[in-house]
């Protein structure tokens, strides 16, 4: 028989964690010797170790106790469904371990060749450096979270400037960034803006992520953010494109 302190330094607990285990009914106290000191048998460190091996997988103590009740088959359907949860927090944990990483080496999240490709093309083309580094940081943000999608997305973006007369509206769309938001070139961007879309795509919906997602939003807010132009020239593109459907 040993004492609280002895169990506790066993079993890598601290007295409190015994003392709290006693208080929510997980581990019965036992009774005391004659000394007046409680003492702890084999059965109390087993009992102890099974609390401690399922409160740091992440159990909480009110289901711990309902286990100390169950049947095998219950507990065995429990320790399971328990190890089936650590795996995914392992894989959640790997995943964050690589970001962390990746982060660390400066690089948010990869990108597929054929952007980083795409990239150097829009510097070649004479898109500006803060343009360049805004379609970097836009495209890590879809590919991060729509990955399914982003490749799409992807593909379609850069068919569209593939087309010189279509990359020159891009090319407008950046050297806009300085107007003032009531400049009349950006009125005539806009309509040209629209004319190009409904060229391209006619009553067909446009490619985007699924209609759920608030990526879109936050995306085109980052852009309207930078620039009152462009946040000018983003609500009269919507506008001319909501009144022709």
């Amino acid at each position: 028989m040993i004492t609280i302190g002895q169990l506790a330094g066993y079993v890598g607990v601290s007295v409190k964690t015994i003392r709290v285990y006693h208080d929510k009914g997980l581990l019965p106290e036992p009774d005391r010797d004659a000394s007046g000191y409680r003492r702890y048998g084999a059965s109390d460190a087993i009992e102890l170790i099974k609390i401690r091996t399922l409160a740091e997988a992440g159990v909480p103590l009110a289901r711990i106790r309902d286990l100390r009740s169950a049947t095998d088959e219950e507990f065995q359907r429990a320790l399971h469904e328990i190890d089936g949860g650590l795996t995914a927090r392992i894989r959640g944990l790997r995943a964050t371990q690589g970001r962390l990483r990746r982060l660390a080496a400066g690089d948010l999240a990869p990108l597929p060749p054929e952007v980083g490709a795409h990239l150097e093309n829009l510097a070649r083309w004479g898109f500006t450096p803060r343009w360049v580094d805004l379609q970097r940081d836009l495209w890590i943000l879809v590919f991060a979270t729509h990955p399914d999608r982003a490749t799409t997305l992807f593909h379609d973006q850069a068919e569209i400037l593939a087309d010189p007369a279509l990359r020159q509206l891009f090319l407008d769309y950046d050297n806009a960034y300085d107007l003032e938001p009531d400049d009349p070139r950006i009125d005539d961007l806009a309509r040209r803006m629209v004319g190009a879309t409904q060229e391209r795509y006619g009553s067909d919906e446009l490619p985007e992520l699924d209609g759920d997602s608030e990526i879109p939003a936050l995306i085109q807010g980052t852009v309207n953010d930078a620039s009152p132009a462009w946040q000018r020239l983003d609500t009269l593109v919507r506008a001319r494109l909501d009144a022709t459907t």
